[in-house]
Order: C-alpha cells, then sequence, then structure tokens
C-alpha cells in the first residue's frame, strides 16, 4: 500500500499551539521547521509525529492536510502506545501498519533520518555507539543517550535571539527545558560543522555516560514513551535491544521507505519504467533543468523494460555507499581512464559488494550521459546524488511528475 493510498484514520483534528507558529518558525533550523510542518500530534506542549507523518515527511513534498496538532492526554497516549508491537514483530511494514497509532519525537526522527542513509556496514557501528557498558545489549537508558547528543547539537546551534521564543520551541520540540549541565565535553565549533550523524559517531564514547547515570532516571521520566521506545524496550521500558533486532529494524526501515516510493510510481506493476525511474532519482536535488536528464531516458531508451523493486534497492544500497564509491571511482580519474559502464559496474562491486544488473548500469548511464558518449561524468553524478542521499536533510525540490506515453499505454492495457 502506498502513502497515496493511506487514508488519515477519520478523527477530530484540534488546532492546538497556534500562538506564534510562524515566529518560531523564525527561530527553528530547515529540519526543525520540516519536523513542525508535518507534526500533527501535541501532548503537554511537546510535538510528536506519527508513523504516518514520518512516511509523509520522507516520501512527498508537502503534507496532504492543514496543518493542525491534535492534542492528546497522557492517558490517551498510553493507550494508544499500548498497540505497540515488540521489535521481535517487526516487518518492512511496520509503519504503515500502525499509521496514525503511534508517535516519533523529534530527535527520533533525526535518528531515522541517519539511518535512511546509511550502508549495513554502518548498523554494527550504531549499535556500538549505544552499546556504552560493551555487553552487546542496548537499554532504555543507553538509547536515550541519543536524546541527549542531538539535543546538545541543537543547542550549540542556537543564535542570538527572543529567549522566550527559543525556550517555547526546545520545548516543542524535547518536552522540557534544557538542563544547565552539558553531557558532552565536545567543542561547540565542532557540533556546528558536523551531520547528526558524525556528531552521534563522534560523542557517544565520549559522552560522560557516568554523570548521565545519575541522572538517568530524572532523564527518563521527562522524556515521554514513544513508538521506538515502548517497540525497542517494551511497555514497561525494562527489554533490551540485542544487534539481531536493530539491525532487522534499520533494514526494514530503509525497505519500508523505498517500498513506499516504488509503489507509488508502479501502480501495483511488478516494475517502474525507466524515466519514472529517474524522476525519483532527482527528486530531491538541485537539478534545475530536469528535462535534459528525463529526454536523454526518452530518447536513448525507447524500447521500455521496467526498473524491478529489486534493482530499485540495490542502487538506493548503492547511494548509502557512495562516498565509498567515490574512492573506487576517483581512481580511475586518477589515472586518466574514462567511466565506462564496465568500470562503473566494477567500481559499484569493489566499493559496495552489489552486483548491478546490465539494465540498470545502462539506465543510470543514459539518465547521466548528458553528451551521449556512453561516458559518466564523475563530478556531476557525485554532485547530484550526494543532494538525492541527503533527502532529510537538505532542502526539498517538487519534480513534476509525467509519464510517458507507453508508460500510460502499458498501465491502461495491463488494468483491462
Amino acid at each position: 500500500m502506498c502513502v497515496s493510498t493511506c487514508a488519515r484514520p477519520a478523527g477530530p483534528q484540534v488546532a492546538v499551539g497556534r500562538t506564534d507558529i510562524e515566529d518560531l518558525d523564525l527561530y527553528a533550523t530547515s529540519r526543525e521547521k520540516r519536523f513542525r510542518l508535518f507534526a500533527t500530534v501535541e501532548c503537554e506542549g511537546q510535538l510528536f509525529m506519527t508513523p504516518y507523518d514520518f512516511i509523509l515527511a520522507v516520501t512527498t513534498d508537502e503534507p496532504k492536510f492543514a496543518k493542525t496538532w491534535k492534542s492528546l492526554s497522557k492517558q490517551e497516549l498510553n493507550q494508544m502506545l499500548s498497540e505497540t508491537p515488540p521489535v521481535w514483530k517487526g516487518s518492512s511494514k511496520l509503519f504503515r501498519n500502525l499509521k496514525e497509532r503511534g508517535v516519533i519525537s523529534y530527535t527520533e526522527y533525526l535518528f531515522l533520518l541517519c539511518i535512511l542513509t546509511k550502508p549495513h556496514a554502518g548498523f554494527r557501528i550504531a549499535f556500538n555507539m549505544f552499546d556504552t557498558d560493551g555487553n552487546e545489549m542496548v537499554d532504555k537508558k543507553e538509547f536515550l543517550v541519543l536524546q541527549e547528543i542531538f539535543r546538545k547539537k541543537n543547542e550549540k546551534r542556537e543564535t542570538k535571539g527572543d529567549e522566550e521564543k527559543r525556550a517555547m520551541l526546545r520545548l516543542q520540540l524535547y518536552g522540557y527545558h534544557s538542563p544547565t549541565n552539558s553531557v558532552l565535553k565536545t567543542d561547540a565549533e565542532e557540533l556546528v560543522s558536523r551531520s547528526y550523524w558524525d556528531t552521534l559517531r563522534r560523542n557517544t564514547s565520549q559522552a560522560l555516560f557516568s554523570d548521565l547515570a545519575e541522572r538517568a532516571d530524572d532523564i527518563t521520566n521527562l522524556v515521554t514513551d514513544t513508538t521506538l521506545l515502548v517497540h525497542f524496550f517494551g511497555k514497561k521500558g525494562k527489554a533490551e535491544l540485542n544487534f539481531e533486532d536493530f539491525y532487522r529494524f534499520m533494514d526494514n526501515l530503509q525497505t519500508e521507505v523505498l517500498e513506499i516510493e516504488f509503489l507509488s510510481y508502479s501502480n501495483g506493476m511488478n516494475t517502474i519504467s525507466e524515466e519514472d525511474f529517474a524522476h525519483i532519482l532527482l527528486r530531491y536535488t538541485n537539478v534545475e533543468n530536469t528535462s535534459v536528464f528525463l529526454e536523454n531516458v526518452r530518447y536513448s531508451i525507447p524500447e521500455e523494460k521496467g526498473i524491478t523493486f529489486d534493482e530499485f534497492r540495490s542502487f538506493f544500497q548503492f547511494l548509502n555507499n557512495l562516498e565509498d564509491f567515490a574512492i573506487a571511482l576517483n581512481m580511475y580519474n586518477f589515472a586518466s581512464r574514462s567511466i565506462g559502464q564496465d568500470e562503473f559496474k566494477r567500481a559499484v562491486y569493489v566499493a559496495t559488494g552489489l552486483r548491478f544488473s546490465p539494465h540498470l548500469v545502462n539506465t543510470v548511464f543514459k539518465i547521466f550521459d548528458v553528451d551521449k558518449d556512453d561516458q559518466l561524468s564523475y563530478k556531476e553524478f557525485i554532485g547530484i546524488m550526494k543532494d538525492r542521499l541527503h533527502r532529510g536533510f537538505r532542502g526539498y525540490k517538487t519534480v513534476q511528475k509525467y509519464p510517458t506515453f507507453k508508460s500510460c499505454l502499458k498501465k491502461e492495457l495491463h488494468s483491462r
């Protein structure tokens, strides 16, 4: 089931906390603005996304409905979270199944965005970062280090301004006023310059876990239970998370988002057109004139074969390894060798272990081969794909969907 067919469950949408919404956006980062734009639930002053909201935030350009926040009491929230399945029952349809029966905090939103852009090899690193005592299990208190690290990074980014407005914004995002004691021994400028993933990777081990442990009960009491916390650590918060379940969750999340994007174009078929594939690749990039790339596909691949989901998924797994691939590909540049399809395919395998089908490689080349010499422009390809990779961290660009006549005809015949 794709996002476009996921109807929002009926229920009153209460517009609450509307005062100074626009003013608060002036003090918010782009990530904070996007979270506030898609969040639809408020509990005791803190904003949350539902699982449905998160899916929309990473697969669409704008919310489908007017911005309203549904106010929930603690009792209503706890009742909602009681339906959360345990982590061992997770699947690649978890977010679609939960829809609006769950909540995701701002720091969890950042964490989930990190997951979407990381290779599978990074899953072990992420787990080990949370596992601060090295017992191969992560408990709720250890996971809450994430909350502190992202909060402290955000505070270091803040500029001078209206203290009352910034305090209101922090309350919306974190649910409590920031304590004065720092959890991290980190230079402010270093935090500003790094991504949330790098901040997490470099600073979890530096977190003063002994200090955090002393304050663990206070922090646990301050933090509202969420779908992720209940999913990972149970309704009582006493369960522990092992690496296998953690890995499965991260892999399922990546798969679920890709399935939603694929299904939104396939209309129930087993493939999407090569032109639709190009649309998806260019969607969250800074490419101004996408028509050049789309015309490349339209005229270079006259016989539409289609891209399967396995090909689609393997390409985005490759994008999550883009840095390693860029190193491998750059070696051809140093050797003054052109980058043809064979070189591209070999570089992908060396850097990621993935084997692309000949048709997928040919399609990628046809999209980006602007001068029609069957060679890949290294700088242009890497630059555009870096934009696409960071879908949740950079600006969102709407790419209008123009289905080809052949694609429409094929889908029409299929429906008869």
